[in-house]
């Protein structure tokens, strides 16, 4: 379902009663949109952490809420967000309801973007009532997180009955909510992996790599260069490709894998592997002209030598 069906803010009858709120895994996520929820009435009541970085994230964001054991936070809370890694989710999640800590009519929600609702199920069985809620953006574990969840879309996934009261929680944080059907969220979170968490991963590797050719300040060079790239292929997709792979220029894409083999060779496989992925793309797309593709085509699958 997409946000735009949606009225601009829930009615009487889809919004959430004021709920007490807890939060079981301090993290970057959870305080945040504990946070988020006090704005909008909520009553944010526990919090459990363990590290000394969770304390202070819960004390930055959520000052005088007490921390506590994940199942005190279930004892006194209504709405209670897990937030802990896609992977300890399931465990956490199975010991909860093994322990009798999950409540009937509680609302359990976690921000795993991996995972659907399925996981919730020994909490389901235990009366509890399931939704996942996975925010579309990163998080520092400061206070601007808040901010940023304005206009942030979220994967939406809870069952039929539910559905309401899941957006009408999204909207309250500010966020924008989307549908996203149980067996589509892998496939949902491995696209936002591979744009967001992967664009970092370039960044800061071509920002090296520019430190090595003696650039002095490469967060300057690339910030207008990058924040032009994204907003481009955000508008256009594959037609905002440039450079020397688009154009075919076998020669230049064989000099560069070579100097990266001198001066970065850890940079070279993905390198190569994004050069062939952008020729593909570029082809297919008609900006790439068959017959200079050959030859680039040639130079990548020889590992770049020309």
């Amino acid at each position: 379902m997409n946000a735009h069906t949606l009225p601009e803010h829930p009615g009487p009858q889809d919004r959430p009663a004021r709920l007490t709120v807890g939060v079981v895994g301090a993290g970057r996520v959870g305080p945040a949109l504990a946070a988020a929820l006090r704005l909008a009435g909520h009553r944010p009541v526990a919090v459990s952490g363990v590290s000394d970085a969770s304390v202070r994230r819960a004390a930055a964001l959520l000052p005088e809420v007490p921390v506590v054991p994940p199942a005190e936070v279930l004892a006194r809370a209504e709405l209670v967000l897990l937030t802990v890694p896609d992977d300890a989710l399931p465990g956490l999640v199975a010991g909860l309801a093994e322990t009798g800590a999950v409540r009937p009519g509680q609302l359990l929600v976690h921000t795993s973007g991996r995972h659907g609702v399925a996981v919730l199920d020994p909490a389901r069985r235990a009366g509890a009532l399931p939704l996942a809620l996975h925010p579309a953006m990163t998080f520092t574990g400061t206070p601007v997180d808040v901010d940023r969840l304005a206009g942030c879309s979220f994967g939406v996934t809870a069952p039929e009955e539910l559905r309401l009261a899941a957006e009408a929680l999204v909207i309250e944080m500010g966020g924008e909510p989307e549908w996203i059907a149980e067996e589509a969220r892998p496939l949902y979170h491995a696209a936002l992996a591979l744009g967001a968490n992967h664009l970092v991963t370039l960044v800061a590797q071509a920002m090296d790599l520019l430190r090595t050719a003696g650039v002095a300040a490469p967060d300057r060079m690339l910030g207008p260069l990058l924040g032009a790239a994204l907003d481009n292929v955000l508008r256009s997709g594959d037609a905002a490709l440039t450079g020397p792979v688009a154009r075919g220029d076998a020669g230049t894409v064989a000099a560069h894998v070579a100097e990266l083999r001198t001066h970065a060779p850890q940079a070279v496989a993905g390198y190569l592997a994004m050069a062939r992925t952008t020729a593909d793309r570029a082809l297919a797309a008609g900006l790439l002209k068959p017959e200079l593709a050959e030859d680039l085509l040639g130079v990548l699958s020889d590992g770049g030598r020309p």
